[in-house]
């Protein structure tokens, strides 16, 4: 098992994917699968297992089954139809991202239908018991490979940029639930694990003490946003990850976590939050 560096942007921290048993959870972006391949040094993968479809999570997988065209997919089954067509992915991920998209993620291609297998959580599949882990994203599965007692957690236990302990929750529109995501916590918490695989970015070997810090943290920063405009809230958020963290870790983690779209994660869930109570 290892975390390999995909080096976001040239960056290193920023995006890791996990491989174990042959097997690659998170490929993370295309923009940066030549760094990908070239870390594989060609072996083919004997499958992909996504957390969630989010481009940093997944962009590269399309590239990789064109690549290796019977190469498997798992994925839960919210995010499967947008594997297979893209387009509704992709018309979002322009709004928020402009004519950066390609630029930060590639080209994203689609996966065929026949290499995609749509998980609900609850399976056992190649050794990983899958879990649905809602609150970062509404299609989002965690696995854990029983064997090591490692949990691939994708983003349900935040972010934590090696060598500090400070953990931020990502929270980009449209799915952001906190309620949901604490009792995804919950889950990984009743699993026991002796280890954590974050995507950003690497092992957690205390994982009690992570996610209990995660929970708290998605719990405070949704208050901290619901009290502050976009603006104030942004600026509040880099000043005090700026303030905890040397100036190398601070860009890898304004890079795997951009600040400009954690308020608005949160100012959709407490705008439906308000319409569901009335």
């Amino acid at each position: 098992m290892r975390v390999i560096d995909v080096e976001h942007l040239g960056r290193p921290h920023v995006i890791g994917c996990w491989e174990i048993d042959g097997m690659l959870v998170d490929p993370g972006p295309e923009s940066s699968l030549h760094t990908l391949l070239d870390k594989l040094d060609g072996q083919r993968p004997e499958a992909i297992l996504l957390t969630h479809i989010h481009l940093d999570h997944a962009a590269a997988t399309g590239a990789l089954v064109a690549r290796w065209p019977d190469l498997p997919v798992y994925v839960h089954e919210r995010g499967a139809p947008h594997l297979i067509d893209p387009s509704r992915l992709l018309a979002s991920a322009e709004r928020l991202y402009g004519d950066q998209l390609e630029y930060l993620w590639g080209k994203i291609k689609p996966v065929p239908e026949a290499n995609v297998t749509a998980l609900a959580g609850g399976e056992v599949v190649r050794g990983m018991r899958v879990a649905y882990t809602p609150g970062h994203a509404s299609h989002h599965v965690c696995y854990l490979h029983e064997e090591s007692g490692t949990a691939f957690v994708g983003d349900v236990a935040a972010c934590r940029i090696p060598p500090t302990d400070l953990v931020i929750p990502p929270t980009p529109p449209p799915d952001i639930d906190v309620e949901a995501w604490e009792e995804s916590i919950g889950i990984l918490e009743s699993w026991a694990p002796q280890k954590l695989a974050l995507t950003h970015f690497g092992p957690v070997d205390d994982p009690a003490t992570h996610l209990a810090t995660a929970r708290a943290r998605i719990r405070e920063e949704a208050e901290l946003a619901r009290g502050m405009d976009e603006e104030t809230y942004e600026a509040d958020l880099q000043r005090r990850i700026a303030a905890q963290l040397d100036p190398e870790t601070a860009e890898e983690m304004f890079q795997a976590v951009p600040t400009a779209y954690q308020w608005a994660g949160f100012d959709r869930y407490w705008r439906k939050r308000a319409e569901r109570e009335g």
